[in-house]
């Protein structure tokens, strides 16, 4: 069974490419548009890996984070923030991984595989 990643992204191009691109390393992918979808998707498919943008309208990254850190079947979930903000590594400071768009994608896939396998 492969492993199972949640892309959080409100920009339509970079859920679809990340969704290809993890898709096509051999791993299964759902997406959500904000945090607030995200959260309700999480609880539901209980993903692997969840990759993050932290600004999105509705509910941010951040908070989104906050969430599900409190909840005890998903606060142990690996979070790759893929974000265009600078200083991103300090929005989330448990997060496995900080990557600024645009990213290398080898540099995503090498992350995801050390993690999750």
């Amino acid at each position: 069974m492969s492993k199972k990643i949640l892309i959080v992204d409100d920009d339509q191009e970079i859920r679809s490419y990340l969704s290809e691109l993890l898709g096509d390393n051999g791993y299964a992918t759902v997406t959500a548009n904000d945090g607030a979808e995200a959260v309700e998707i999480a609880k539901t498919e209980k993903p692997d890996l969840i990759t993050l943008d932290l600004e999105m309208p509705n509910e941010w990254g951040p908070r989104f984070y906050r969430k599900i850190s409190q909840d005890d079947a998903l606060k142990r979930t690996p979070v790759v923030v893929i974000s265009g903000l600078n200083a991103i590594q300090y929005a989330i400071p448990k997060a496995v991984a900080s990557l600024t768009k645009p990213f290398e994608p080898a540099q995503l896939l090498k992350i995801v595989k050390d993690t999750i396998g």
